[in-house]
């Protein structure tokens, strides 16, 4: 059966109960701020005037991104493959969801809210001494802030060493893009491509 409605759906889910369904904030608190300055990689998603989703990873040191006050955050945006499909949306819809994580902890923190781009110097300078600072900032003013329990992170184990696989038994991303784009050139190797992705971030 297709679920087309919300009773459909409650009719196999109990309604949230207990901190589940009060721990969503309106704003950040020391608990968030301290998550936020730990965190060294979150995901970004977007959508664009059509509806068309996207997400994306950041990263960077702990503390990449910056908190101005309990309502709003700044992500600086780093040097990438210049698609700019997080961007075009921000401009488009003003709108984003985040996931913040946190290497070996389980916890994950949620933040929403409306979003916006900027080349501002007050912005700016706050990432002055990166040695590759952003062109431009994306403003987040936080509407919903929320803990994402740990169950999913346990299921997966993903910050354990045990599920960890073995690179060399994955494909390059050199040979992925040589196999989906049909491309007769020599696939870029795993150490060719750290190599070149190291120069252009150290």
């Amino acid at each position: 059966m297709k679920i087309e409605t919300q009773s459909q759906l409650r009719e196999l889910y109990n309604n949230p109960s207990g901190r589940a369904s009060k721990k969503e904030l309106p704003a950040l608190e020391k608990h968030a701020i301290n998550f936020i300055e730990t965190s060294p990689f979150l995901v970004v998603s977007t959508f664009s005037k059509d509806g068309k989703a996207d997400t994306s990873p950041r990263g960077g040191q702990p503390g990449f991104v910056k908190v101005l006050n309990n309502n709003e955050i700044v992500i600086p945006d780093a040097k990438g493959n210049n698609r700019l499909d997080s961007l075009v949306n921000i401009i488009e819809t003003g709108r984003v969801g985040t996931l913040f994580l946190i290497p070996g902890v389980d916890e994950t923190m949620r933040i929403n809210g409306k979003a916006y781009l900027s080349t501002d110097t007050q912005y700016l300078d706050l990432f002055e001494k990166e040695k590759h600072p952003p062109k431009a900032c994306i403003i987040i003013e936080v509407e919903e802030v929320f803990i994402h329990c740990a169950k999913a992170f346990m299921r997966s184990k993903l910050w354990s060493k045990e599920a960890q696989i073995n690179r060399s038994d994955f494909p390059t991303i050199g040979q992925i893009l040589k196999d989906q784009l049909g491309s007769k050139d020599t696939p870029e190797s795993q150490e060719e491509m750290l190599k070149r992705y190291r120069e252009q971030i150290e």
